[in-house]
């Protein structure tokens, strides 16, 4: 199995440190981490990530808007969103502009956040 690249966006250094070191474990990962998602975006317009995992609450740009500008360039772009902050409308909103699956922070384990980027990855 060829390395898979997974691009964590998330304004928080604590999770992008915490899952890069974690997912960085992971023989078959290689991952990429932004704190900034409008850099993000553009790099996502230059690189092909496997999987994106994307905060929806950010400061300068809220996860909605950049899965929309996401997958504006890239349609089957698979992103996972992940957030502290779940309401219907939100889980809602983010499936209808295309995010292929859903995780709540804090995370109930690490390794159950691992299975469901290894299930998303095998869709």
């Amino acid at each position: 199995m060829s390395k898979k690249s997974i691009l964590i966006i998330d304004d928080e250094p604590e999770i992008l440190n915490l899952l890069s070191r974690f997912l960085g474990k992971n023989p078959n990962f290689s991952v990429s981490t932004f704190s900034n998602p409008i850099s993000a975006i553009s790099e996502v317009e230059k690189a092909n990530f496997d999987l994106i995992l994307l905060d929806i609450m950010m400061p300068q740009m809220n996860g909605l808007e950049v899965l929309e500008k996401i997958k504006s360039k890239k349609e089957n772009q698979k992103v996972v969103m992940m957030t502290a902050y779940s309401t219907l409308d939100k889980v809602l909103k983010s499936h209808k502009e295309g995010a292929t699956n859903y995780v709540m922070k804090p995370f109930s384990s690490l390794e159950a956040l691992e299975n469901k980027i290894v299930e998303v990855l095998a869709q």
